[in-house]
């Protein structure tokens, strides 16, 4: 939902900063990976309890996630990269919700695995819109110039992000932000496969 208003706010310096590392030698996959490193890194982080901490390489992680974009449009733009970066996204947004389970398996297990298998569900629901909107030659530039179809929606990356940052300053409050927000994931599902039968039912 924040996406697009967000896009135009970061676009711009990300694009100045994305031609300096391309000039520099950086490859769009190469800041891919650093991202997940970095990303991982903070899912460690939260499993040894360091909450605080973890912000670091966290907001370090979703940075280099906008700046392998814009190495790519500096560059050459790829349909691996495209996938490469959606596969990595996936990754890191499971590894967080699962560094709180290992962290407290008794208290976070059950609403780490409720939210989970919301993630699940709504990743699946974005991706199968996207095959959809590809076979109809649909495209959408409102969360940036993007390989694959990004369909909006209740929840998208801004919001897991901000979500992600409050779990690390509240985290005695995982439980029931992840059961609130697994909700809103799976109602943000739900809304997408509804906008999907009324579009694309022929």
């Amino acid at each position: 939902m924040l996406d697009r208003y967000a896009r135009q706010l970061i676009d711009p310096p990300l694009n100045q900063i994305g031609r300096g590392l391309a000039a520099r030698g950086f490859t769009a996959n190469g800041v891919t990976l650093i991202g997940l490193g970095l990303g991982l890194f903070a899912a460690l982080l939260i499993g040894l309890g360091q909450f605080a901490w973890a912000l670091v390489p966290l907001l370090a992680s979703r940075l280099a996630d906008g700046l392998d974009g814009a190495v790519a449009r500096a560059t050459q733009k790829t349909d691996f990269g495209g996938y490469l970066d959606i596969a990595v996204d996936f990754l890191f947004y499971g590894a967080i919700p699962m560094a709180f389970v290992i962290y407290d398996p008794a208290a976070n297990g059950a609403a780490g695995a409720f939210l989970l298998a919301a993630f699940y569900f709504n990743g699946t629901s974005f991706l199968g819109y996207a095959i959809l909107a590809e076979k109809h030659g649909h495209k959408t530039d409102l969360q940036g110039q993007k390989t694959l179809y990004y369909s909006n929606g209740l929840l998208e990356g801004t919001e897991t992000i901000i979500f992600f940052v409050l779990l690390c300053l509240f985290e005695t409050f995982f439980v029931p932000l992840a059961w609130f927000f697994g909700s809103l994931c799976f109602t943000t599902a739900i809304l997408r496969i509804l906008a999907a039968k009324r579009i694309y039912t022929t």
